[in-house]
């Protein structure tokens, strides 16, 4: 059992559980993220309507996920009341969990389950979506990518749970 599975395992019903808040997809490259209710995970490839599903299958990056509180964070570094998390190019945002504790884990929304692989830095994009400093208040704030190891559908409202270790999948 690794060593975050033991922090999990240790304070079970506090870190292990959180909330799809937010579904969006890339229909195209460099194109506006599409909001959406519901979508398809597909395993070793991505979210169905998404152009990532279409890349090269077992890619780290399938989908990219970012935290709700964090979208306030930068937010207020940037001096304004929101930010809409269609700009930063994510595809599922999740609150009410540590995203940063699920690296290298395996966890379930809906039917599926995933897997997080890295961290996802933003870009120098950021700076044309967010306006002058956006990038820099991205930094730290950026998300993770992760591998969908098991296909399923998922909905705006679904629970995010971390998989303990008699549940993972085998990689």
């Amino acid at each position: 059992m690794s060593r975050q599975h033991t922090l999990f395992d240790r304070f079970s019903g506090v870190l292990e559980k959180g909330r799809l808040d937010w579904i969006g997809l890339h229909p195209a490259r460099r194109a506006a993220l599409l909001s959406v209710a519901q979508t398809y995970a597909i395993a070793d490839l991505g979210l169905e309507g998404d152009r990532r599903c279409q890349g090269t299958p077992g890619s780290a990056r399938q989908v990219t996920l970012i935290n709700a509180e964090h979208l306030d964070v930068v937010a207020k570094l940037l001096k304004r009341e929101s930010i809409d998390p269609a700009l930063l190019r994510r595809n599922l945002m999740i609150s009410g969990i540590n995203l940063q504790a699920l690296r290298y884990q395996q966890f379930r929304i809906g039917d599926a389950i995933f897997q997080a692989t890295a961290l996802c830095h933003p870009c120098s994009r950021m700076d044309e979506v967010l306006g002058p400093g956006g990038h820099a208040a991205m930094l730290g704030h950026g998300g993770l990518c992760a591998r969908i190891l098991r296909a399923g559908k998922i909905q705006v409202g679904d629970e995010v749970i971390c998989l303990s270790a008699d549940e993972q999948l085998p990689d």
